[in-house]
């Protein structure tokens, strides 16, 4: 007998209705929970399916969305079509807000959920029930980014005893409409620990590398010109892109050479092809680089 996943965990499953922006959190003893436990897609929902997991509810729970039905009905279906069902656990979040979840009678304890508007926590073999309901308090207080809320839930259901077995890995998962890289996909932001001793300080620690190389939108500009001009031909020229004259002025060479260290640092989501350069780009340049 194959028997499916047991990713026994904490996760929540929440919406931003200012941003667009759906996602799932989790945290798990468990190896590479993030292949298993969250699945989403912009506009239709997000959905976390873990204890004895039915990884099928993930697809199928995305379906369902897809074609307008809400969350209560979508975690009714699946679970009544689905002979397993009390070792299931559930979190749906469809693409108005609505929340639903589900806790099959047989989940090691403690297991259990809480579900409000626009999130819902789960998780089982945890510490106790303070788990989801720290996460729960977490993100219903909270403001700011989706990413960093959902981290910041995780953080607080670790606090308060998280998986009774321990950490091994973790993951998030961001979409919105034409989020990902280029704007060719919805997977806006898509990180996974599979194996570390503090997986959700991992996963908040590549949140920060990934607001750094890919959220041109978070940036504040600096005008390249005297001295911080000067100070990045001195930078591009020790690291071989430019060979020009130091003069402070930010022209044509000294653009192309600051677009190819770009290119090579993988910023060129926060390149611009004008007189100001991303200040958190600047930064990195000189911390990285401005000693070699």
């Amino acid at each position: 007998m194959v028997r499916a996943p047991h990713p026994s965990t904490f996760s929540i499953v929440a919406r931003d209705p200012n941003s667009g922006e759906w996602g799932v959190a989790v945290q798990s003893k468990f190896l590479c929970v993030g292949s298993v436990v969250p699945w989403a897609q912009a506009g239709s929902g997000a959905v976390a399916t873990q204890a004895w997991a039915n990884v099928g509810f993930g697809p199928g729970a995305l379906d369902l969305l897809r074609r307008g039905a809400e969350a209560r009905e979508v975690v009714d279906r699946l679970i009544a079509e689905d002979s397993g069902r009390d070792h299931r656990q559930l979190g749906v979040v469809d693409g108005r807000g609505g929340s639903a979840a589900w806790t099959g009678r047989l989940c090691l304890p403690w297991a259990g959920h809480r579900s409000g508007p626009d999130y819902t926590c789960q998780g089982n073999i945890l510490a106790g029930e303070a788990v989801v309901g720290a996460m729960e308090g977490s993100f219903a207080g909270s403001s700011g980014p989706l990413p960093e809320r959902l981290v910041a839930a995780l953080h607080a259901g670790q606090a308060a005893g998280g998986d009774s077995r321990g950490q091994q890995s973790a993951a998030l998962l961001i979409v919105k409409e034409k989020g990902g890289y280029g704007g060719f996909t919805d997977r806006e932001i898509d990180l996974r620990v599979d194996d570390h001793p503090t997986p959700i300080a991992e996963v908040g620690r590549l949140l920060g590398l990934h607001r750094l190389f890919f959220a041109p939108g978070m940036a504040a500009l600096t005008r390249a010109a005297g001295t911080v001009a000067r100070e990045m031909q001195k930078i591009l020229a020790k690291l071989g892109y430019y060979r020009g004259p130091i003069s402070g002025e930010y022209d044509a060479a000294t653009r192309e050479a600051f677009k190819r260290f770009c290119h090579m640092e993988n910023f060129e989501e926060r390149y611009r092809d004008d007189e100001f350069v991303d200040r958190e780009v600047l930064n990195f340049m000189r911390e990285r680089y401005g000693g070699v």
